[in-house]
């Protein structure tokens, strides 16, 4: 009984694992990557060697549609590359930080990075990484990634940044 129980548990995960399509929406993010272009993420590796797009695909960042905080196809498929590193990784923790771009009051902007990290940090969690590890924390406007006032730059800096706090670094 226990064995028919966890396959069907497995069929159930791989079924929905290849379920996901992409919308073909482009965020304006070029280290955004599609899940289906995403390779395992190898245990051995850095965080910083695994977030370095040109090698791997992925990224230490997602990002957002203006003044939103849910999350995309692609955000989710690097949260989930994130969580795998996580669970690779037992002794890294993760500080998560949520971005706005310079549009809106100082406030408002740091709730909505709020919201941000806090969206992240709960996919992660549901992804199976100890909510322990993981910290969040808004900077709103304060630290935009690129300078100017314009839908590229704003684009850039509505975003969510994760990086390690222990190990793996």
């Amino acid at each position: 009984m226990k064995l028919r129980f966890a396959l069907v548990v497995l069929a159930i995960g791989l079924a929905s694992a290849g379920c996901t399509k992409s919308s073909g929406k482009s965020t304006g993010d070029n280290n955004s990557v599609r899940q289906s272009e995403l390779a395992r993420p190898l245990p051995g590796k850095t965080w910083q060697e695994f977030t370095e797009p040109s090698k791997n695909g992925y990224s230490d960042r997602v990002f957002f549609a203006y003044d939103r905080f849910d999350l995309d196809e692609d955000a989710q498929a690097t949260i989930r590359a994130w969580s795998e590193w996580l669970r690779a990784h037992r002794d890294a923790g993760i500080l998560v930080e949520g971005h706005a771009d310079e549009r809106g009051t100082r406030e408002y902007n740091l709730g909505l990075g709020a919201k941000r990290a806090t969206a992240i940090r709960d996919m992660l969690i549901a992804l199976g990484v100890n909510a322990g590890r993981i910290r969040t924390i808004s900077y709103g406007k304060e630290r935009p990634a690129v300078a100017g006032e314009d839908e590229t730059a704003y684009q850039q800096n509505r975003r969510g940044v994760a990086r390690p706090t222990t190990g793996g670094a």
